[in-house]
């Protein structure tokens, strides 16, 4: 079964209060920066989730630009437009963007690239809509190797949840190939100018957050027992150990990678 992430309106409100600040908030600034989002460019942030990305633009772009945030999930969008009501939120396919070739000068997108079911068909769609010229610039995570923190987070919660659980916890690692993701990019017409790699921190109050917010923030929560997720709890309380602080703060290393692409063509 193709997994879809569709969630409800209480998850992307849980999304925009847990996830963007725990995960998302130091990664926007970064991906604009890489894009050299400036005043009046034309920006399109697709898979914007809730709009950390997109507004994060909206703020470089100036009353002369313009910025789109693109979500497939009406529930994302819902609360993106009820943060920031005053930009445009669009709902739409990755893979059959509604706007015309060529109609922005700069394309983000921000840890999503592993949603996509058919991610050259989305690479080639982001070519279309960027002027020849154009910037599209993205964020991914390294692969679950590089994750010290998440690597066990994820096995510990595949053990007590069932393989299903390493679907769901999983994707988020696996477009963390920088070559093989430089060869999808270069298929799609698109030049790959700069890949970074650095460690960010996702930070909780506690494991029991982080439990809270990547299991019950998740379409996961509604596949497990409670009781399989107080042992997933209880054994996450062991093996992240060494990320938590006096005071019960809990601080994972990150890696993530920004790559920047130029859109080949006149």
């Amino acid at each position: 079964m193709t997994e879809t992430f569709q969630i409800t309106v209480e998850q992307a409100e849980a999304y925009e209060s847990r996830f963007v600040p725990a995960l998302f908030g130091e990664w926007a600034p970064r991906l604009c920066d890489a894009a050299a989002i400036s005043d009046g460019d034309r920006v399109l942030d697709v898979a914007c989730g809730t709009g950390v990305v997109t507004r994060e633009a909206a703020r470089r772009v100036g009353d002369s630009g313009r910025v789109v945030g693109l979500d497939l999930n009406p529930a994302m969008l819902e609360v993106a437009a009820r943060v920031a009501p005053m930009l445009t939120w669009q709902q739409g396919d990755v893979a059959a963007m509604p706007f015309r070739d060529a109609e922005f000068d700069i394309v983000v997108c921000s840890a999503a690239l592993f949603f996509f079911p058919d991610l050259p068909r989305a690479l080639a769609e982001m070519a279309r809509v960027v002027r020849p010229g154009g910037t599209v610039a993205l964020l991914t995570f390294a692969g679950l190797a590089e994750q010290p923190g998440y690597g066990p987070f994820v096995d510990v919660a595949v053990r007590h949840a069932g393989p299903g659980a390493a679907v769901l916890l999983s994707t988020y690692w696996s477009c963390g190939d920088v070559t093989e993701l430089t060869r999808s990019l270069d298929d799609a017409g698109l030049l790959v100018i700069e890949t970074r790699s650095r460690v960010g921190t996702a930070r909780f109050p506690s494991i029991d957050a982080l439990a809270a917010i990547e299991i019950k923030g998740t379409p996961l929560a509604a596949r497990i027992t409670d009781e399989a997720y107080d042992r997933i709890v209880n054994d996450l309380r062991l093996v992240l150990a060494p990320y938590v602080a006096a005071d019960g703060r809990l601080s994972l290393p990150l890696r993530g990678l920004t790559v920047v692409t130029w859109r080949n063509g006149t």
